[in-house]
């Protein structure tokens, strides 16, 4: 095992970008519900989405890799969740309760904690029990990672991951606890994420050994995803077929343009306080950020559509600026109150 702790910069950045893309899925997602789906006249658009779709599954992989990175094997396990649950758990708490009983409050589940354990106060908080139950187990899966992470079980785990994708994807959604189903969804790449913060050394080599393939690879893959999402809504007048980020092409996807990235910020070419000071910011962009959409989109979206203007190459960038621009700024204020952050991220 490679003994580095140190902070890395990178992690930060694809962070920074993961937020951004999801902010780039609910803002093009708005589009294409308003359009109707008519993704022949939008097709930017959904390229657009498709594009964006690694943001929560480079998250998972994230995770696991910064979970590992700072992991204090002497700490006991309660310690340990107090630490890293406070940090996500409570700006959870906080902003479930803001969509469910004053954003959503009209179409709201009539159990609010049902809610909060499914992760459906609003559609961007789904992934966060998911990730809070990787929390869980994190310390049990690092008790045992030198099996884990041998070659052939992690064999064994891609492939029994890309299975049940594809059941999922292509036979029949999961019909599981929704937040059981993402993780069992995703647990490769959370591994993932830990198996390469524990061997970070070897990570870099290999990153730069195959920049090229990464670099490709991404091209090609991120082209598939978009062509996979376009036929097949074509063909099933399923939403779902462009929606789903739970997808063999997405992983593959996901997994080359996170080392292209990582490639990419790994020489610290950024400047290192901005990084921080804007990952700092990201989790409380990601929580507000849809309010911010829903209230842009009621002053100015529809009349915008009914122009016509968002059929324009234009438009979708200019929503997803003007969200992500006022979400951080919001963010910046919030963050200068004292002790605010630790209440809502």
């Amino acid at each position: 095992m490679d003994s580095n702790k140190q902070y890395k910069s990178a992690i930060d950045v694809l962070r920074i970008l993961s937020i951004l893309a999801v902010i780039g899925i609910h803002t093009t997602v708005r589009t294409l519900e308003i359009s109707g789906y008519a993704l022949q006249k939008i097709p930017f658009t959904l390229f657009l989405n498709q594009v964006f779709r690694f943001a929560v599954p480079l998250f998972f992989i994230i995770s696991g890799f910064v979970l590992e990175l700072s992991f204090n094997s002497n700490e006991n396990y309660l310690t340990y969740l107090k630490k890293r649950l406070n940090r996500i758990f409570i700006p959870y708490v906080f902003w479930s309760v803001v969509y469910y009983f004053f954003v959503y409050s009209k179409n709201r589940n009539p159990n609010f904690l049902n809610s909060l354990l499914r992760g459906n106060s609003s559609y961007q908080l789904y992934f966060i029990p998911a990730l809070l139950i990787f929390y869980l187990i994190f310390p049990f899966i690092h008790k045992y990672i030198k099996i884990i992470g041998n070659f052939w079980v992690m064999i064994f785990l891609f492939l029994t991951q890309l299975v049940l994708l594809f059941y999922d994807y292509y036979i029949h959604p999961l019909q599981l606890f929704y937040p059981l189903t993402i993780v069992l969804l995703n647990y490769f790449l959370f591994i993932l994420g830990i198996i390469l913060s524990r061997h970070y050394d070897l990570f870099i080599k290999f990153i730069y050994k195959w920049k090229l393939f990464l670099f490709f690879g991404s091209i090609i893959s991120g082209c598939f995803v978009f062509y996979e999402g376009f036929s097949g809504y074509l063909k099933t007048h399923n939403y779902l077929t462009f929606y789903s980020q739970w997808r063999l092409s997405v992983l593959v996807y996901t997994i080359f343009i996170g080392g292209t990235l990582y490639y990419l910020f790994e020489k610290n070419i950024l400047n290192s306080f901005i990084v921080k000071t804007i990952s700092k910011l990201s989790l409380f962009v990601f929580f507000i950020h849809v309010i911010i959409l829903e209230v842009l989109w009621y002053l100015i979206g529809v009349k915008i559509f009914q122009l016509q203007f968002a059929q324009n190459l234009w438009w979708d960038p200019i929503y997803f600026s003007a969200v992500t621009s006022i979400s951080f700024l919001i963010a910046y204020i919030a963050h200068r109150i004292p002790y605010l952050s630790k209440l809502t991220g």
